[in-house]
């Protein structure tokens, strides 16, 4: 190849050009992603709730932290995300309280592992027990459900795990007769006297209730007091008591008191004090909790008074300096 002279190449200005272009790009580049953190945020499947969350979360935060980046990732859920954060795959997830607690012991389903770089952030919504009857089956508490027909949901789910530790928890799981089916199967099979009960695990409304109840006439009945007096609360330390408020069915004009599992923020260990506590204290500032509520309906639940609900782990030490800030205090297992 002939050699170029210098004549030659001063005479083509846009070699120039573009070799200074290049120069300033390079010069430039790396300072401008050194400056930016990114951050990943595990939600759960399109359209279901927990992608809702983190979606709005991973949102809100990009806007409001100076040089972070928080991408929103789909996930199948709960214990995928406890395994991605636990890998530092993802920097945040939504974790069942019980997925949680289970995971850090090495107690999950055919999963002896533990995962101890998953910490607790905040409680954001729950997921209740609702025990459906019709109105007149003479079904007036738990313990009258013995040899009785009690839709679990389908075998292998979270519903139907959660149906056998209560009743576990009462001494009655071997005296009831589980029909493992959905929700809204079971809506329609009690209507139709193919059950005597309905268990459905989830936040609420839940839209197979409110079928279950528009179509016919039901009672929830009250499952935090028998709970209470069993070993539930023992052996699964991560279920809560909650409210289901008056007036949330049709025809149910009266409060409900029952148990849940909770839906919590997490975040890895490895992630910064500093990084976590301005995180945390954007989400649940005033205008944080407003932009949550104008995502989710859900997110009516997150508040400062009650972030701690149902967390029986550790609490990440940036979110443990901004509740203490905030007047609450971390019980020993949350320390």
């Amino acid at each position: 190849m002939k050699a170029m002279n210098l004549t030659q190449f001063f005479r083509k200005p846009a070699t120039l050009a573009a070799a200074a272009v290049t120069a300033v790009a390079l010069a430039t580049a790396p300072t401008a992603d050194a400056r930016t953190e990114r951050l990943a945020f595990s939600g759960g499947p399109d359209g279901g709730t927990f992608q809702y969350f983190s979606n709005g979360i991973a949102t809100r935060l990009s806007r409001v932290l100076d040089g972070v980046d928080v991408s929103n990732m789909a996930s199948a859920g709960s214990v995928e995300n406890l395994r991605r954060v636990n890998s530092r795959d993802a920097d945040f997830g939504i974790v069942y309280s019980g997925d949680l607690f289970l995971g850090m012991n090495g107690q999950l389903t055919n999963d002896t592992r533990r995962y101890r770089n998953v910490q607790a952030v905040a409680y954001m919504f729950g997921a209740p027990a609702h025990l459906i009857v019709l109105e007149n089956s003479g079904i007036n508490s738990p313990q009258d459900l013995v040899g009785k027909r009690v839709a679990v949901g389908p075998a292998g789910s979270g519903a139907a795990a959660s149906a056998q530790r209560y009743f576990e928890g009462l001494g009655l799981w071997d005296q009831i007769r589980p029909q493992y089916i959905g929700y809204s199967q079971g809506a329609s099979a009690i209507g139709d006297r193919q059950i005597d009960a309905l268990w459905v695990f989830a936040g609420f409304p839940n839209a197979s209730v409110i079928q279950a109840a528009s179509s016919n006439r039901v009672r929830i009945l009250q499952t935090y007091e028998a709970a209470k007096a069993g070993s539930l609360f023992k052996d699964h330390p991560y279920y809560a008591q909650v409210t289901i408020p008056a007036g949330t069915y049709p025809g149910v004009d009266y409060d409900v008191v029952t148990i849940q599992d909770s839906a919590l923020w997490v975040a890895g260990r490895h992630l910064s004090e500093e990084r976590m506590y301005q995180a945390v204290s954007q989400i649940y500032s005033e205008e944080g909790l407003s932009f949550m509520r104008s995502v989710s309906g859900a997110a009516r639940a997150m508040s400062v008074e009650g972030a701690l609900t149902g967390i029986v782990t550790p609490v990440h030490a940036g979110a443990k300096k901004f509740w203490t800030e905030k007047g609450l205090t971390l019980t020993a297992d949350q320390q």
